[in-house]
């Protein structure tokens, strides 16, 4: 793997030079990725990436508040201006547009869908809603990401690298944190509509503020509608031609009341509804005589209750209950799977000067129900806990920081998994940072893989071994940096041939390798008045085994933009490069490259109105990111939003 990137001849680079450390980086990468995905030349458009303050604040890399100047970790965060400015789309959409992530999705929006964070396998990034986890206990598991609402989130936290050792299982790739609403100040209504391609339509409305002495008691509630006539999601199949149409509802309340100077309790609450039409995987159940409707409707129900109390100046302790019932269902073809995620974290930070000491108690209860559909398949009920012990220190003064994790944690029916980390970051020279980090991680396997028809239940939990090396810039709206990372599975379970279970389409088993290997370039910088945003991916997510690629993830993917004001308009533009890959690990059926160019631009047209036109796949791109699934081509989405200014 060629990897053009710039040569920097002294610790302090003069402030001419800091820009040319992004531009030639980018420059270098983008036409070997443009011409892959059949673009004459890459044009200089934009990601629409926040640009974040090295005085903000993140949760996600060690689940306490550092200012993100303090981090060793690699971490994106995509706030609610760049989430409002997204238009129709769903919380993957966004999330392609990141550094390190890829996605799969059969189909439109509704539809199955797949993260591949740094190439890792979807289930192997551990998610989070308000800091309550979201998982599925069937199949291979993992976030049900149709069933969670771009419509309530405010914010989004992306940890990229092992987290087990805070997180416990599922964070072999990386942590994603969502957030929803929060309520602050004045009282502040909202209402939104949109109408979009395909016969989309939403509708959207909400307040949130505070109130109260000091404003002690703040919340934040919101509602959503989005429906849409859709379009054929299916190719190269025989299949019902109708038009895959979807609808959602979706709904949250987030409160919280601030007893006094020490003490504060939060609570979240939030349900979606996602009722979405599909084509049957095989196209044999269709008959042109007797058609069929195929839905996949999922739902998703969250509820979390924090107490937090400030004992001292140096001691905070927080105490959180969160429950998580994903379910999907598909329909005539008989499906249905819901599980049950309940966790208790009590957990206690101690500052020190430059030194945090955190160290939490866990215990995390999974429960699926899986009742058998037809004769092959087999009722499973069953449940499984977690209980842990997290230990954390961080420190951070002058040009050092450090960060160091250990956990132990104890599964009622496989024991006890022990995870570590530790990550170093020296300030070499002003604005310039150079980090190095290792961690272990792990996943316990799914319910469904220990007891369904294809399940054994002696299966042994994956792991991951993780080292990475990191170079960062940031000085004002400039920003850059480089991270090399590898990330060597063991144990992976696999579905094939043979096993234990004696079914005659296979049973899944501890029997394959993976390793995770690549670069991520990503940076921001401020010309005149445009704001230019990219990252790029050089990576080489294979099987140890057969040394093929894994499935659905391209061995190069970048994203590239800039935005900027013009007449009182907020104008930008977006670049989605990605290389070919193969759709399924036999690396038999190959997917092309692509390139995507999107444009948007909002304007406040009166004092309380903010109009938004968002137009994706401006040139109506072919492509496929799952064989026979069909992307919704060009799409047109204007919205209205009213929300009076104070």
């Amino acid at each position: 793997m060629t990897i053009c990137s710039p040569h920097v001849r002294r610790a302090a680079a003069p402030a001419c030079l800091r820009p040319a450390v992004l531009t030639l980086a980018l420059a270098c990468a983008l036409p070997a990725l443009a011409q892959q995905a059949g673009l004459a030349a890459p044009v200089l458009l934009a990601q629409n990436l926040h640009a974040p303050s090295m005085r903000e604040t993140v949760v996600t890399a060690t689940r306490s508040e550092q200012p993100l100047s303090d981090l060793v970790a690699d971490v994106s965060i995509v706030d609610r201006e760049t989430l409002e400015n997204s238009g129709a789309t769903g919380v993957v959409d966004v999330l392609a547009r990141l550094p390190g992530v890829e996605i799969g999705r059969n189909g439109g929006l509704g539809n199955n869908s797949s993260v591949f964070l740094r190439g890792g396998n979807s289930q192997h990034t551990a998610v989070y809603l308000d800091g309550i986890r979201i998982d599925a206990q069937s199949g291979s598991g993992g976030a049900e990401w149709a069933g969670i609402p771009l419509s309530q989130i405010e914010r989004i936290e992306v940890l990229r690298g092992p987290a087990a050792a805070v997180y416990g299982s599922d964070g072999i790739g990386g942590v994603i944190q969502l957030f929803t609403r929060k309520g602050e100040g004045a009282f502040a209504p909202y209402v939104g509509v949109g109408l979009g391609s395909h016969g989309t339509r939403k509708l959207e409305a909400g307040m949130s503020g505070s109130m109260g002495v000091d404003g002690a008691f703040d919340y934040a509630l919101g509602i959503a509608r989005e429906t849409s006539k859709g379009y054929d999601i299916r190719t190269g199949l025989v299949h019902n031609p109708d038009k895959d149409d979807y609808a959602s509802t979706s709904g949250h309340a987030r409160l919280g009341f601030k007893v006094n100077a020490q003490h504060r309790i939060d609570a979240t609450l939030l349900a979606s509804d996602m009722d979405a039409g599909y084509d049957n995987d095989t196209g044999k159940a269709y008959l042109p005589l007797d058609p069929k409707d195929d839905r996949s409707v999922s739902r998703l129900r969250t509820a979390g209750l924090t107490w937090t109390a400030q004992w001292s100046k140096a001691y905070t302790m927080r105490l959180s209950v969160t429950d998580a019932r994903p379910r999907a269902e598909t329909m005539p073809s008989p499906y249905f799977s819901e599980t049950q995620l309940r966790g208790y974290l009590w957990q206690n930070e101690y500052r020190w000067g430059a030194h945090l000491f955190t160290a939490a108690l866990e215990r995390r209860e999974d429960t699926l129900n899986n009742p058998a559909m037809d004769e092959w398949s087999k009722t499973i009920n069953k449940s499984r806990s977690q209980d842990a012990l997290a230990l954390g220190y961080g420190y951070s003064a002058g040009a050092h920081s450090l960060q160091v994790n250990l956990r132990h944690d104890d599964d009622s029916e496989l024991g006890g998994n022990n995870t570590g980390s530790v990550a170093y970051g020296y300030a070499f020279a002003p604005h310039w940072r150079a980090t190095a980090s290792a961690g272990t991680a792990f996943r316990a396997p799914t319910l469904y893989q220990r007891f369904s028809q294809y399940g054994d239940a002696s299966l042994q939990p994956e792991k991951s071994r993780n080292i990475e090396l990191g170079l960062r810039y940031a000085q004002g709206a400039s920003s850059f940096s480089a991270v090399a990372y590898r990330n060597r599975l063991s144990n992976l379970i696999a579905f094939g041939g043979g096993g234990h279970c004696g079914a005659e389409f296979g049973c899944y088993a501890n029997t394959a390798r993976a390793q995770y290997q690549g670069v991520t370039l990503a940076g921001s910088h401020k010309l005149g008045s445009v704001q230019v945003h990219g990252s790029a991916d050089f990576q080489n997510p294979r099987d140890l085994d057969t040394g093929k690629q894994l499935a659905r993830r391209a061995k190069r993917h970048a994203s590239l933009g800039a935005d900027t004001q013009v007449a009182g308009w907020t104008m930008g533009a977006e670049l989605q490069v990605s290389g070919q890959r193969y759709n399924e690990d036999k690396n038999t059926n190959l997917l092309g490259g692509y390139g995507l160019v999107n444009l948007y631009a909002s304007k406040r047209i009166a004092r309380d109105f903010t109009l938004l036109a968002r137009v994706d796949n401006l040139a109506d791109k072919a492509y496929e990111v799952a064989r026979t699934y069909a992307p919704p081509g060009r799409a047109l989405y204007v919205g209205l939003k009213w929300a009076p200014q104070p």
